[in-house]
């Protein structure tokens, strides 16, 4: 029994082992909170990190530096411009999988001479942008050069009015400034007695008259001619034959007095001014002609001009003298036009806005002399220019570029030389005149022009936001928006556009054949101008250039390929039934 007593109990008591349980328990749950709140805490502290350790294992080709001893690159068919380092990319713009070819094999397409850069959109930049293109036209110009001057009395109808003999003034029939006078009117009377050479010769002239010494006769006559007396006067003395004291003035021309000199009353010497007359029938407007103007000005041309007073009433001219030298301070050149007044209405002192009309012939513009009966020195002769509206050209300052559309959403830069800016006849908007660069049809962006020049100028990456991706090699894919694949009616204008530079012969092999034998899936002309190999004497067009190596390495199932693809199809088939 002590043997007994002395062994430790086998099962503890049910109380206690219940106690301990349920202390481990509630410890259990407390660290389990713990250890969750501490796991949390240590993702969002190192997410960062851990992401970048997942992507370097999950996806290393994607970030993995290009190898220098690559010898391969994968592009895109469609735009041959997005090459890449990785196959699982596909094209930011068409959204195609990569092509794979060597590096370095992609050749370029060389641009055409003039051209400076080429850009490719897609339909959905091409609307969002709100690109539109105008052709390129023979148009009736003109330039317009606009003056700004002032109207002035001709000073070739003015006549100033002198004393031919001293004397005193008994009258004066014109006596206040402005008053118009006709031709031979009594103006005033001078008291000649003072003046005793025109007595003697009034005296000889009776005595030749009288004696019939017509040699002495004649040339009393011209003394008096000289001293600008009359016909009319010089015979009233020869028949009433007494000489007289008072000589009467007249007025040479019908004008309007500008300045009376004298007063009744006034003794006078010989030369003395009596008063100024001009005619207003025909006025003066001085104008001044800015520098970059006067290239363009000529004697002859016709102008028109216009008065604040009268701003709905042109008065019609021309040019009738260029002044010799320009005003340095005003860098102007004074042009003077002659305008009948026949009412008077233009008044000197008046300002004026003259507009000049210079036509095409009379711009300096040349056209080359050539054989083609419409040609450019045709249509000159006729009053036409090819012109390029104004919102088509951007100036960069060295060089002139136009934008002109060589295929469906595909723009080229094409430098331009351009004359004057000129506007149309009869109509609104400004055109330069082309002299070089384009030809007639060729269709030229006009709305958004500005966008695809920026677009040849962004970053690479800047410029995928809308061209679709940069050209650059290795590294990530750069960010772009999403693009809209071009639709079924912008497809066919662009396969007609390429196959239309294609010879007779070969445009109709290429619509027979319609996609190519590489990649199955692309139309003949839908990437640009198609290629050309001969394979075995046969003729087979390519979707691109860099679909040749496989075509020229498997022949046989190329030519294969390709008459597969010349065979009718069941609709074509039942058609022709």
């Amino acid at each position: 029994m002590a043997d007994d007593d002395q062994l430790p109990p086998t099962n503890p008591a049910p109380g206690l082992a219940r106690q301990v349980w349920q202390l481990l328990k509630v410890v259990q749950a407390r660290l389990r909170f713990v250890v969750i709140l501490a796991a949390v805490g240590f993702l969002v502290a190192y997410w960062d990190t851990l992401n970048n350790y997942y992507e370097r294992w999950a996806r290393p080709a994607a970030h993995a530096e290009p190898s220098a001893g690559g010898t391969v690159e994968y592009f895109c068919p469609m735009h041959p411009a997005i090459v890449r380092d990785s196959p699982k990319e596909k094209c930011p713009i068409c959204h195609m999988d990569l092509a794979k070819r060597g590096k370095g094999s992609g050749r370029t397409e060389p641009l055409p001479a003039g051209t400076v850069s080429r850009v490719q959109l897609t339909p959905y930049r091409v609307v969002l942008a709100g690109v539109q293109t105008v052709p390129v036209e023979y148009k009736p110009l003109k330039k317009e050069i606009t003056a700004f001057g002032t109207v002035e009395f001709n000073e070739v109808t003015q006549r100033h009015i002198a004393a031919r003999q001293k004397g005193r003034i008994l009258k004066l029939n014109v006596n206040f400034t402005g008053q118009l006078v006709e031709k031979g009117e009594e103006l005033a009377t001078l008291d000649v007695r003072y003046s005793p050479e025109l007595t003697v010769t009034l005296e000889d002239l009776i005595k030749a008259r009288r004696s019939g010494n017509k040699e002495l006769e004649e040339m009393a006559r011209k003394r008096l001619d000289l001293w600008d007396l009359g016909e009319e006067q010089v015979n009233e003395f020869v028949r009433t034959g007494k000489v007289t004291t008072q000589l009467t003035i007249r007025s040479p021309i019908r004008g309007h007095v500008v300045k009376k000199y004298q007063k009744e009353g006034n003794y006078v010497e010989e030369g003395v001014p009596l008063y100024d007359v001009a005619d207003l029938d025909t006025v003066w407007v001085e104008a001044q002609v800015y520098e970059a103007d006067q290239g363009a000005v000529r004697v002859g041309l016709p102008a028109g001009a216009t008065t604040l007073s009268l701003p709905n009433e042109v008065f019609t001219g021309s040019l009738t003298f260029i002044y010799p030298h320009l005003d340095e301070s005003t860098r102007t050149l004074t042009a003077r036009f002659e305008l009948p007044n026949p009412e008077h209405r233009l008044r000197p002192g008046m300002y004026a806005t003259v507009k000049i009309e210079v036509p095409p012939r009379a711009m300096g513009l040349w056209a080359t002399p050539t054989a083609e009966p419409d040609g450019p020195a045709a249509r000159l002769e006729e009053g036409l220019l090819l012109a390029v509206p104004e919102n088509a050209v951007i100036d960069t300052g060295a060089s002139k570029v136009v934008y002109r559309e060589s295929s469906a959403n595909v723009f080229d830069g094409v430098v331009v030389e351009l004359g004057p800016r000129m506007s149309e006849r009869g109509k609104a908007g400004a055109y330069y005149p082309l002299l070089k660069g384009l030809k007639a049809g060729d269709r030229v962006v006009t709305n958004g022009s500005f966008l695809i020049d920026a677009e040849t100028r962004l970053n690479p990456a800047a410029g995928s936001v809308y061209v679709g991706g940069s050209g650059g090699k290795g590294g990530p894919p750069a960010t772009v928006r999403p693009s809209t694949p071009e639709g079924g009616n912008a497809i066919e204008a662009k396969v007609r556009a390429e196959l239309d530079k294609l010879s007779a012969d070969d445009r109709r092999e290429a619509e027979r054949q319609r996609f190519c034998p590489v990649q199955t899936a692309n139309r003949i002309g839908a990437m640009g101008a198609p290629a050309k190999v001969v394979l075995r004497g046969q003729p087979v067009f390519l979707c691109c250039e860099a679909c040749e190596d496989q075509a020229k390495g498997n022949e046989q199932k190329t030519l294969a390929k390709v008459h597969e693809l010349k065979q009718p199809t069941p609709s074509e088939a039942r058609s022709k039934e």
